[in-house]
């Protein structure tokens, strides 16, 4: 199956899926989430198979901006299909999956300049997976902790929405800092392979990157650590959560929007 058209019938998919979620939600009907998760599970395959196909090059890997927006769309749906099927939170599903659909779109249509990746050094695969892997599980961190403070807002002024479908307040946060736990687990993991595997992580062209994903680090390790000796929570977390995603956003995505899509340069 061709890249555009495995991408175009992975968008199509995303979308049957949140205008059953829209319309169920705006019904305040019981929410059929094995419907709108098996339209979501059909999409994945589909939606690797556009990433492959425009990730792998014959002349090395091409993980240019839009193409990692892809990329990392699909781990944020597979993350939100998953999280699903240990715990119904369909609110997440509304936004992952427009955020892959608009990744698979950006990385079929839109073209920025980059220099395919031929020669990487010994584990270096390692580095950047794990990287990925992070800042996808520490988006959803991200997005559970806003609708945690919408939930919130929302119970305080008794106001009924689509969001009394969402489960109880103390078990949404618990889920937040597991998801946490396994992002900063993660994300540990990536800086510690990166300082092993990369010759300089202070080198020019990725000191931006390294300070403002140990910038996040650091403001998730203060956060897990207020969170198991001081039992913090509420809108606490969700600063804190918020924040350290925003400077890991601006570390992972920063440099590219600037060289690919500002000054016109492969990299």
């Amino acid at each position: 199956m061709g890249t555009i058209l495995a991408g175009l019938l992975a968008v199509l998919l995303y979308g049957v899926s949140c205008f059953m979620l829209a319309r169920h939600l705006k019904r305040r009907d019981a929410l059929p989430s094995r419907g709108i998760i098996a339209a979501g599970s059909l999409a994945l395959p589909l939606h690797l198979i556009a990433v492959h196909g425009q990730i792998y090059q014959p002349d090395g890997l091409d993980l240019g901006l839009f193409n990692m927006l892809s990329l990392v769309g699909w781990l944020i749906a597979t993350l939100a299909i998953l999280v699903n099927l240990y715990r119904p939170i369909l609110g997440i599903v509304l936004v992952a999956f427009p955020i892959a659909a608009l990744g698979i779109l950006a990385s079929l249509f839109l073209k920025a300049p980059y220099t395919p990746l031929t020669h990487l050094p010994k584990g270096a695969e390692s580095h950047i997976l794990l990287s990925i892997l992070a800042y996808a599980v520490l988006m959803i961190a991200a997005l559970q902790a806003c609708l945690i403070s919408i939930q919130d807002h929302q119970l305080r002024s008794k106001k009924r929405t689509f969001l009394a479908a969402l489960p109880p307040l103390q078990t949404m946060e618990s889920m937040l800092f597991e998801m946490l736990g396994t992002g900063f687990a993660l994300l540990s993991l990536a800086i510690i392979t990166g300082f092993l595997t990369l010759d300089n992580m202070f080198a020019q062209h990725v000191v931006h990157k390294t300070v403002f994903t140990l910038a996040a680090w650091l403001i998730f390790a203060i956060l897990l650590t207020g969170r198991r000796f001081m039992g913090w929570r509420g809108q606490t977390a969700i600063r804190f959560t918020i924040a350290g995603f925003l400077l890991l956003l601006v570390g992972f995505y920063g440099s590219k929007i600037v060289l690919e899509l500002i000054l016109h340069k492969p990299v």
